[in-house]
């Protein structure tokens, strides 16, 4: 029986010894960490198929994310004067060019009878020139064509000279962006709702610093936070300060403040953004001759621009001749001339005024305002 028990006794812990074996290879395999992905130990520095055990201590800057030094804004660099300029006849010749051609198709016929005058007259109407200039063109045509005859030249050729002093080259058509005595130049941008004033003023700034010319903007649209808000979208993109106060501001304190900061930092010029008013409430264009008053306690306005929407057409003239009664206009943007193929809109708002078309937008991008050209323009108009 004493035996018996030992040889239970000797089985018993022989088995006992198997299963402690056992149940420590199951926990030595579990405390064995599972292998990385290479993916996972490339971006450790860990080289594909090495492992780290359980106890392996990665170096600390292996861990540590990598740091990126914060870089400052990329400015952008505006597009110069010749290549928009280019573009201006590209953009025109395509909208202005049904015009040139028209007139082009009439003046070439065999005979030029009273009907064709009369329809040429009505190409002219409808594309906005005017009656006034549209009578003294027309005369002009006639006498060139019907009473010199072949000593006059080529209907085109008598078409583009004639059209050409309708435009009048011999307008001053550079912007008065530069003071006297070391005082910045002021430009003051008026106009009605909805002409484009805002982006004009940023895309105005684009040519000057184009031009490696110090520029602050004044948002003195003080009506509209969103209009401040862009007017500081457009600054930021090339680097150039905006003055501007809380909503509901005075805009006359806010153009003064601006001014004051053009003449205490010695810019350039200063660009005075205002708010669309309507030409029909007397108040809103009391306060534009208001603000006009107040800059010029630190500076005198070297420029102010009109700026109109060349689609409007003749209601452009409407609120081009009351602006002028409240400020002193200088000269005239045209926005949207790509748009229309209204271009004697161009004819009739010098005429209306006696100032010139300075700028024409041209489209929607960032550089696509340009100086008026008037060769350019009747070139783009004959196609």
């Amino acid at each position: 029986m004493d035996g018996l028990a030992l040889v239970i006794l000797i089985i018993a812990l022989v088995a006992l010894a198997l299963v402690g074996t056992v149940t420590g290879l199951v926990v030595t395999r579990r405390r064995t960490p599972a292998p990385l992905p290479d993916t996972w130990t490339d971006d450790l520095g860990i080289p594909p198929g090495a492992q780290p055990g359980a106890t392996d201590v990665l170096e600390p800057e292996v861990l540590d994310p990598e740091f990126v030094e914060p870089t400052a804004a990329v400015l952008e660099r505006p597009e110069g004067t010749a290549s928009r300029l280019v573009r201006l006849r590209q953009r025109l010749a395509g909208s202005q060019g049904g015009l040139g051609r028209g007139l082009l198709a009439l003046l070439s016929r065999d005979r030029l009878d009273e009907d064709t005058w009369e329809s040429i007259e009505d190409t002219l109407l409808t594309a906005d020139v005017g009656v006034t200039p549209t009578q003294e063109l027309v005369e002009r045509l006639r006498t060139r064509l019907r009473v010199d005859g072949n000593e006059a030249g080529d209907p085109r050729t008598v078409l583009r000279e004639e059209l050409l002093t309708l435009v009048d080259p011999s307008m001053d058509r550079r912007l008065q962006v530069s003071g006297a005595d070391g005082q910045p130049g002021v430009v003051l941008v008026v106009g009605v709702n909805g002409a484009g004033k805002t982006t004009t003023v940023g895309k105005i700034a684009r040519i000057l610093v184009a031009e490696e010319r110090s520029v602050v903007l004044g948002a003195a649209d003080t009506f509209r936070a969103a209009a401040v808000e862009q007017l500081a979208t457009w600054a930021e993109r090339v680097g150039v300060e905006v003055v501007r106060g809380p909503e509901g501001t005075d805009p006359a304190s806010v153009a003064f403040e601006a001014v004051k900061e053009g003449v205490d930092r010695g810019v350039d010029t200063v660009i005075i953004d205002t708010a669309g008013r309507l030409q029909n409430k007397q108040g809103l264009m009391d306060e534009l001759g208001k603000v006009k008053r107040v800059i010029e306690k630190q500076a005198p306005v070297t420029e102010v621009l009109l700026v109109l929407d060349a689609t409007t057409g003749q209601n452009g003239l409407i609120q081009a001749r009351v602006f002028s009664e409240v400020v002193d206009v200088t000269g005239i943007v045209l926005t949207k001339l790509d748009g229309s193929a209204k271009g004697g809109i161009v004819v009739a708002v010098q005429r209306e005024l006696g100032v010139p078309v300075k700028l024409v937008g041209l489209g929607e991008g960032a550089d696509d305002l340009a100086p008026f050209d008037a060769g350019a323009f009747v070139d783009a108009l004959l196609g």
